[in-house]
């Protein structure tokens, strides 16, 4: 498989609400993070291995690694070769839309397990990525809603209700609201807990319980998302790194990169392209 690390994250401009990842890691270690979108990773090579809420999992060739959107999750090697992947990362809104269509499911939905065994559904996703390095929008589309059609009928399922809130998860649902709003400068763990009404380590029980991960963690994460907004729209990712609380650039891409995989700058240089049916991406 080679012995060096790659990675592309993209946009096919005629396939809105997606992106894409063609990566190759080895020594590569994902932390704690969530996605806003769903994850449909098919392993081309070697092993993934991945912590899904409290289980340790693995996806080899052929399979793939499925995570659903706001659902903590991390990723290393599972092999000492590492593992190549071609990953989809579709909006909420397109996979409702599909299971609207080849299913009885309504509400939010999404996938009841983190790994599929189904090397042909493997072989949809990696056609996606191909059709759109080609220019090709109608199989790339094609492709896409077979591929998560698929998924859906075999594994796919209607997400849990959220649990009963209670006075530690409304606290945490609070928490989340100040973290978001003051972002760049957020308060310290006691002096939030005090604007709250509670205690610290109160906070950090009911905070952990209800998205996963310490606030901390939490907020970077939350940074992470914002600066690729930001990076969408074509800031520069120093502006992008103090709007969001890190303390320079540095900083930021030590994170986004951890995180997404990839650095700001090559972020948003793919950003800056438009892929259209008549232009065929550099591989």
């Amino acid at each position: 498989m080679g012995t060096e690390e790659r990675a592309r994250h993209w946009r096919f401009d005629e396939l809105p609400g997606v992106d894409l990842l063609h990566a190759r890691y080895i020594r590569k270690i994902f932390p704690l993070h969530t996605h806003e979108t769903f994850v449909i990773a098919a392993i081309t090579e070697g092993v993934e291995a991945f912590r899904h809420r409290n289980e340790l999992v693995q996806a080899g060739t052929g399979q793939l690694a499925l995570v659903n959107p706001d659902t903590p999750h991390t990723g290393h090697a599972g092999i000492p070769e590492g593992w190549t992947y071609r990953t989809l990362y579709p909006a909420a809104a397109l996979i409702n839309e599909i299971a609207a269509e080849i299913s009885t499911l309504r509400g939010p939905v999404g996938f009841t397990s983190p790994v599929a065994d189904d090397p042909y559904a493997a072989v949809l996703v990696t056609g996606v990525h191909t059709a759109a390095e080609q220019g090709n929008a109608l199989a790339a589309d094609s492709l896409l809603r077979l591929a998560v059609a698929r998924l859906l009928r075999a594994h796919g399922g209607n997400l849990p209700d959220r649990p009963r809130r209670s006075a530690g998860t409304g606290n945490a649902l609070r928490a989340r609201a100040v973290l978001e709003e003051r972002m760049a400068e957020p308060p310290s763990l006691e002096r939030l807990a005090t604007e709250l009404g509670t205690s610290p380590f109160a906070l950090l029980r009911a905070f952990k319980a209800t998205y996963g991960m310490p606030p901390h963690t939490w907020l970077t994460d939350a940074r992470v998302r914002r600066a690729s907004c930001l990076l969408d729209a074509g800031t520069a990712p120093a502006e992008a790194a103090a709007a969001v609380g890190f303390t320079d650039q540095s900083h930021l891409s030590r994170h986004f990169s951890r995180i997404v995989g990839v650095p700001p700058g090559a972020y948003r240089r793919e950003r800056a392209r438009t892929y259209k049916t008549t232009d065929v991406p550099p591989s």
